[in-house]
């Protein structure tokens, strides 16, 4: 790391246990890109549907990812995100499994193998999003370096959090990250 950069990660904390974590990905420079909030309600345009489908695309790709909020904004996306390995399909001997080809083996690649940490799970997702954006009429579209992360410890802050995702576009004159 280099000496003038602020550690965005919890020292010593492993990001990929079963854990809740509060993620914030903002779009370079703060740029609005993905739609509007009209009447406290967020409407997005055909970038912020990328963003959007490729979250639930994320949650399709890693079976030990669930989402409990998210919101796509104009310039930022906010998810409660949820590593549970327990949710992982487990095979066993005497199970039959219907499938065929990738499906198939995404569910029995994951039996006792390595999960994807936080970061490298929201590397894929803005990745993703990144290369479809430019693909669909935006070249130079980039989100901000790195990404915001809160692991959530209890009850109260999962609510609080929660609240504060689905009431975000209700709030938008407010909000921080608005230009």
């Amino acid at each position: 790391m280099r000496p003038d950069r602020k550690r965005n990660r919890l020292l010593g904390f492993d990001y990929s246990q079963d854990a809740f974590y509060f993620v914030t990905c903002c779009v370079k420079e703060m740029a609005c890109v993905f739609g509007e909030v009209i009447n406290e309600e967020m409407h997005l345009n055909q970038f912020g549907q990328i963003a959007e489908r490729q979250w639930f695309w994320l949650l399709e790709q890693y079976p030990y990812l669930s989402s409990h909020a998210f919101v796509v904004m104009p310039n930022h996306v906010h998810a409660i995100l949820e590593i549970n390995k327990q949710g992982v399909l487990m095979l066993g001997e005497d199970q039959e499994c219907e499938g065929t080809g990738r499906d198939l083996s995404v569910l029995l690649s994951w039996g006792g193998r390595k999960v994807k940490s936080l970061s490298q799970i929201m590397g894929a997702y803005k990745t993703t999003t990144s290369k479809l954006i430019r693909l669909a009429g935006m070249p130079d579209f980039a989100w901000h370096r790195s990404f915001h992360d809160h692991i959530i410890r209890d009850e109260k802050s999962f609510r609080n959090i929660k609240h504060y995702i689905e009431n975000n576009p209700a709030k938008w004159e407010e909000d921080t990250f608005r230009r």
